[in-house]
């Protein structure tokens, strides 16, 4: 059932662009209430409407829960397929809407949307709730639970009805009554709150600061393609004959690496690492307070000791004492290594005659410096190599030789906005296996960063297969001037990881929605870190990295310098990472969860582990989206975990001559395919054959 998979829709939300105010449709005409008559049944996304949301999900809400009053009514007594398989495939009408409402809400979002958005939130909390806490609901998920040994259910029919049984026990479903009224309270607290903080951060990210240049001398040292796209954002935000920068990576890091001018550096940094902290109407410190309460009265209701508990039961590393040893351990040899980078960057800035100490605004500036001087490498060298139709190749390429899939450009397909292109993804049979959208660069609606999401995952209805429709989401460097988009290597790996991700989604498949493609947290990013690997690898880059005007193929003596800066600046992005995770765990495991003051709490957390002033955590703690609105709340650390099994992983190729290995592609195919069967770390070993070896994840970052 999709309620524990779906329903915990708390973000802010986006729609189709239609005028607010219009009046409710009736379910006839409304596109999302009847059969999508579009290939694959891919959202028929030019006729869906603001106005048709509400009507929808307030009808599949209805839906839902009329199916689940007909397994609650049933008379038989509860077995596997009138409770469980009946529970495991309601709620496909809301499903349908809410998938959609959720999944174009980064992508694309307004006030109109926003503010729907605010009054369908705790409409979808309290109807999770309604089920999760229907004790009716609960005693016949019960009853088969407690006979699940002798009623003949097959391996995966005893996993389902376990993991359901788990979930409406981590939803409350034995507190008391008062409790559970309390922890109602609480969600829906929650659930708005998540909601207001995803908020503040577009608007203090996409809309509330901008650097306006006007003299072109304080352009010294900008790359010919970052002045330009400066230009084209100036006229877009009615400012011509000036240069304007935004918060957005593909315009900010360019600027923090490549511009002289110092003073502007750290205004554009400033604007970056204060979102959320003005003490504002944008302000998240005091949504983070209220929701560090929240979490923390929760969990403890539900027999927890802190909110960290909670969540890591489900994972992997199973305890948060598990999460603090393992990022400890990588802590000191990653804090050594990047003292020992700025200590390099020092020498330069003051053999230049700097006369200052470097501020975290300076690391990207002085860090490309050691990168030209030690390795030769300069970043434009490499990105006329790395077009967005190149870096698509890359990756189609690498399914490919890994998996047999084709990818085949779909113009026929409706898609969301513009700049979105679909793909239908076909397996070596040449059987449909998916569709898969791109959507690379930013845009005002749409928040930061990126990520893969999906508007429907393989299911099975009444003996016929329907497969997932696809969504990886970016926000990369645009076109500019002549050229086409023309990627940084950062950006390149992010594509390949996000590709990843969408792979896993291609091919995760088993009878029962619960346990499709379910893995633990700390599993998750297993399959999109893996893919960053063969990005790198020169057999592989001589394939995609062509230069866009030339068609040369990337020169050897280039694809030699970005191998041998692999290990370049890695104490720096090891060392972020993991004060991002460490702080994210300190707020979910804090002894006193009332904070009195957020700056306080983050300026202690990172004194704690000795975190240098010239580096901050990968997010401070009011832009932390993945801990506060995100859904990785005590579950940062995933990143870095999860790196140690790709790393092991990707060995395992390298180490048999063949990164394309067949014998080992198809059994990380299985891994993907067969994701569910079973607990993370039995499906790790099923592939790898050991348990997972952190030598090769040292070796790669230089930190061993």
């Amino acid at each position: 059932m999709k309620n524990f998979l779906l329903l915990m829709l708390v973000l802010s939300f986006v729609a189709c662009a239609a005028p607010s105010g219009e009046k409710k449709v009736a379910g006839g005409e409304n596109p999302l209430m009847k059969p999508f008559a579009t290939p694959f049944q891919v959202p028929p996304f030019g006729e869906i409407k603001l106005e048709h949301f509400l009507p929808a999900i307030e009808a599949g809400i209805t839906a839902n829960l009329a199916e689940i009053d007909a397994i609650v009514n049933n008379s038989a007594a509860p077995d596997f397929n009138n409770t469980i398989r009946a529970y495991d495939i309601a709620g496909d009408q809301l499903s349908v809407a809410s998938r959609i409402f959720s999944n174009l809400n980064g992508a694309n979002t307004n006030p109109a949307m926003q503010k729907l958005a605010r009054e369908i939130t705790p409409k979808l909390t309290r109807h999770r709730d309604n089920i999760a806490l229907n004790p009716k609901l609960f005693q016949r998920v019960k009853a088969v639970y407690e006979q699940r040994s002798t009623m003949g259910l097959d391996p995966q029919q005893i996993r389902v009805v376990e993991k359901f049984y788990k979930d409406f026990e981590r939803s409350g479903a034995n507190l008391s009554p008062e409790n559970q009224t309390r922890l109602r309270q609480i969600n829906e607290e929650l659930s708005k709150t998540v909601l207001q903080f995803g908020e503040n951060l577009l608007a203090e990210t996409n809309k509330n600061f901008k650097l306006v240049v006007d003299k072109q001398e304080e352009l010294s040292g900008l790359p010919a393609d970052v002045v330009e796209a400066a230009v084209i954002q100036a006229k877009k935000d009615s400012l011509p004959g000036k240069w304007v920068f935004n918060l957005a990576k593909p315009s900010m890091l360019p600027f923090l690496t490549y511009a002289d001018n110092r003073n502007l550096r750290e205004k554009l940094y400033r604007g970056y690492f204060m979102r959320g902290d003005y003490d504002n109407q944008f302000d998240n410190k005091e949504l983070i307070k209220k929701m560090v309460l929240l979490r923390d009265e929760k969990a403890k209701m539900l027999g927890y000791k802190n909110f960290a508990s909670y969540v890591i039961a489900d994972n992997m590393a199973k305890t948060p004492e598990a999460v603090y040893e393992f990022l400890n351990k990588l802590w000191v040899p990653a804090l050594a290594r990047a003292k020992n980078e700025l200590a390099d960057m020092q020498a330069i800035s003051d053999k230049e005659g700097g006369k200052f100490k470097l501020q975290s605004w300076d690391w990207w500036y002085y860090a490309e410096k050691i990168r030209k001087s030690r390795y030769n490498l300069d970043e434009a060298e490499l990105k006329p190599y790395f077009s967005m139709e190149n870096v698509q190749n890359g990756m189609f390429y690498v399914a490919n030789k890994l998996y047999g899939i084709t990818f085949e450009k779909r113009n026929d397909l409706p898609v969301y906005h513009p700049e979105v292109v679909a793909y239908e993804v076909k397996d070596k049979d040449n059987s449909h296996l998916a569709v898969l959208y791109m959507d690379f660069h930013p845009r005002d609606g749409k928040r930061v960063g990126a990520w893969c999401t999906s508007y429907g995952s393989r299911q099975y209805r009444n003996g016929k297969k329907i497969d997932p429709v696809i969504s990886m989401v970016m926000n990369f460097t645009r076109p500019t001037g002549n050229a086409p988009a023309l990627f940084t290597f950062e950006e390149v790996s992010t594509a390949f990881h996000e590709f990843g991700h969408a792979i896993h989604t291609v091919f995760a498949d088993g009878p029962y929605d619960r346990t499709s493609r379910d893995v633990p947290r700390d599993f998750v990013e297993l399959p999109s870190q893996i893919k960053e690997n063969w990005a790198a690898e020169p057999e592989v880059l001589r394939v995609y990295a062509k230069h866009y005007s030339t068609g040369q193929v990337i020169p050897d003596a280039l694809i030699g310098k970005l191998e041998k800066s692999s290990q370049f600046n890695q104490g720096f992005v090891t060392t972020e990472l993991l004060a991002a995770s460490i702080l994210d765990m300190d707020y979910n495991t804090a002894e006193n969860p009332a904070i009195a003051d957020v700056r306080a709490f983050e300026k202690n957390s990172m004194a704690k582990i000795g975190l240098i002033d010239e580096i901050l955590p990968r997010y401070r703690s009011t832009y932390f989206s993945h801990s506060f609105s995100g859904g990785y709340t005590a579950g940062y650390y995933v990143y870095i975990w999860a790196a140690v099994l790709d790393s092991d992983a990707f060995d395992a190729f390298k180490s048999s001559g063949d990164i394309f290995n067949p014998e080992l592609a198809a059994k990380f195919r299985a891994l993907l395919t067969n994701c569910g069967t079973d607990e993370g770390m039995v499906i790790y070993k099923t592939f790898r054959g050991k348990d997972p070896d952190i030598t090769p994840l040292l070796k790669k970052r230089g930190l061993q």
